[in-house]
């Protein structure tokens, strides 16, 4: 279940952000100074673990050091992990500008 973490405003008052685990229905880490950092906690918890627990060994495969690659909507960034989910690997996508999605690995092609 990628997604099962994202990323919220903080709800102690403060101006930081907190990663809630949608799984347990809980903040997974808290007093995160900046949204962007929030996001790379989330993409990284993302990586360890699936809607059950931790994901299997064999589900994750880092590439190290990260890859520059194409996606299909032509934009470019790295590549540096890849997961199984549901049966469909995918991609940790990071474009230019640091944001990360997860793209499956049939839209991703080496530059």
């Amino acid at each position: 279940m990628l997604g099962r973490f994202t990323v919220r405003p903080a709800d102690d008052g403060s101006d930081g952000f907190g990663v809630w685990d949608g799984a347990v229905n809980g903040w997974r880490a808290t007093g995160i100074g900046d949204e962007a950092r929030a996001r790379e906690v989330a993409a990284d918890l993302d990586v360890q673990y699936d809607a059950h627990g931790p994901r299997a060994a064999d589900a994750v495969r880092h590439v190290d050091p990260a890859q520059p690659v194409q996606r299909a909507t032509w934009s470019t960034g790295e590549l540096d992990v890849w997961v199984r989910d549901n049966g469909v690997w995918l991609g940790r996508f990071r474009d230019k500008d640091g944001q990360v999605t997860w793209v499956p690995g049939t839209d991703l092609r080496p530059l």
